[in-house]
């Protein structure tokens, strides 16, 4: 494996799914745990990521020196070379001409640029320079405004790059990094999804023994997975329970119960969408609305536990930006995910069994394809476990669900029609808790503004708002405005993430 040592850069996820698009492994951890991760993980290589920092200020990321005495290769990168040269003894300063975008680079002869050539376009992003270099090190790379773009000590296996190899603006930076990883740190490209699937059903066999597993069934692409794989491992000690909260899209609990209810696993479907409501009442921030709908699936799945007696396990279909995005290590918490941040302290379990916690959103797809299961299944449209409850903006009511449901439906079927579907990756609506005046039928109207949101991303980390052409959003809006009631207004998020994250809550 190679362990992504994350000093705040906001790339650090991106670099881990560029590793991983090599077919190796890799997980990311924080600077101030790399000393004990790097001995205990025993990674074949080490990537340190940028950062906002400059390393010579007070309280800047630092990394202990014993790292690069331990004889494993690694690679720094923008922030990550300059903490390189700042602990072996070189010298930092900033720079003169900061260095910004797309920037050309004249490289010399090294392994990290094997099958590159000598001038190509890369990303630039930092306002300091390395000055000075460490003792044993020497200069590979250079730019107009960088004498130092890229350096290197061969002896010791350290490489260190001023710019971003990871990102799609670095010309050739996906052959820099597979120089990284196989040349320099002599991985194989063995991290596919049928060898993870093998591990994870021996992993979860070794786990949970004779115990028997309660999943959190939504329906959605990660706990269907996450059912097809407990079932190759468990079989009928696998019960499966949806909990239909009534904040589920328009006819989905139905679909759900539809596609798995006859699959041969123990299913149960549970209508508890009063209760929720009940819950949800005079709520309006999104981390209490995210929080109290996660602990309260733990009360039904307990409750429900009970009836069927001696449940050891409760499996959920967590995924690696899940537990990102509620905030690993040191990192700031985004948004709370309910089967991450929302879980409550006290749980009627022995353990939870989340197997897909360290995958990526295609991953997990790719491993649901593996693993047999249907392509509607495997390609539904993401939903988060929380549903139309962080879809609704200010407090949740049975009367706004169904207003939004009618709407996101129209949404979602105009751009099947369009044969959209394949090409955006995640589209809903949402219902704003603005309202504003309109005109119908020469009445003046107060009602809801709606919000349409379509992204296009491969891994769910960053994504890029979706163009729609005119025409069809045009034909979405007047088929909204004129069949659901309380909605007179329809506005078009073009906001990417980041800076904004996919859903609005």
């Amino acid at each position: 494996m190679i362990l992504v040592v994350d000093f705040g850069g906001q790339y650090n996820q991106l670099i881990a799914r560029r590793i991983r698009d090599l077919n190796v492994y890799c997980e990311v951890v924080p600077y101030n745990k790399a000393l004990l991760s790097i001995k205990e993980k025993k990674p074949s290589g080490v990537i340190f990521t940028g950062g906002p920092n400059s390393v010579y200020e007070e309280n800047a990321p630092m990394i202990e020196s014993e790292v690069f005495e331990l004889g494993i290769p690694i690679l720094g990168l923008c922030y990550g070379m300059q903490l390189m040269a700042h602990v072996l003894n070189g010298k930092v300063i900033a720079a003169e001409e900061r260095e910004f975008g797309k920037t050309e680079l004249n490289i010399k002869e090294s392994i990290i640029f094997k099958n590159v050539p000598d001038k190509s376009t890369v990303w630039m992003s930092h306002v300091d320079r390395v000055e000075k270099l460490p003792e044993g090190f020497e200069t590979i790379a250079s730019t107009k405004n960088s004498e130092i773009a890229a350096m290197q000590n061969t002896d010791k296996k350290l490489y260190a790059l001023q710019f971003h190899p990871e990102v799609n603006n670095t010309e050739y930076g996906i052959e820099m990094l597979a120089n990284f990883v196989y040349k320099i740190c002599g991985q194989k490209a063995d991290w596919t999804m049928e060898n993870y699937a093998k591990t994870a059903i021996n992993d979860i066999k070794e786990k949970v023994g004779d115990g028997k597993v309660l999943l959190a069934l939504s329906g959605g692409v990660d706990s269907s997975v996450t059912a097809a794989l407990l079932s190759k491992a468990v079989g009928d000690k696998l019960t499966c329970i949806f909990v239909d909260h009534g904040l589920m899209r328009k006819d989905e609990g139905d679909e759900v119960e539809a596609a798995f209810k006859d699959s041969g696993m123990h299913f149960i479907r549970v209508n508890a969408e009063e209760r929720f409501l009940n819950k949800l009442k005079g709520i309006i921030d999104p981390e209490e609305k995210r929080k109290a709908i996660g602990e309260e699936f733990i009360r039904v799945f307990e409750d429900e536990g009970r009836k069927i007696k001696s449940v050891d396990f409760l499996a959920q279909g967590t995924i690696y930006p899940d537990i990102i995005e509620s905030g690993i290590g040191d990192a700031a918490v985004i948004k709370s995910h309910h089967n991450v941040g929302g879980l409550p302290d006290v749980v009627d379990f022995k353990d939870l069994v989340e197997p897909l916690k360290m995958l990526f959103k295609d991953e997990v797809r790719e491993l649901g394809r593996e693993l047999g299961l249907a392509d509607y299944l495997v390609n539904r449209q993401p939903f988060p476990g929380p549903g139309l409850g962080i879809r609704v903006i200010g407090e949740i009511s049975k009367e706004k669900l169904d207003v939004l449901r009618d709407a996101d439906y129209i949404f979602r079927e105009e751009l099947e029609k369009a044969g959209l579907d394949k090409s955006i990756n995640q589209y809903f609506a949402v219902l704003t808790n603005n309202r504003t005046v309109g005109v119908m039928g020469d009445f003046r109207t107060y009602d809801y503004t709606l919000a349409l949101r379509a992204v296009e991303t491969t891994d769910f980390m960053t994504a890029d708002w979706a163009r729609i052409p005119y025409e069809i959003l045009d034909k979405v809006s007047n088929r909204i405005v004129n069949e659901v009631e309380h909605i007179n207004r329809i506005v078009y998020d073009i906001t990417s993430k980041p800076p904004a994250t996919i859903e609005w809550e």
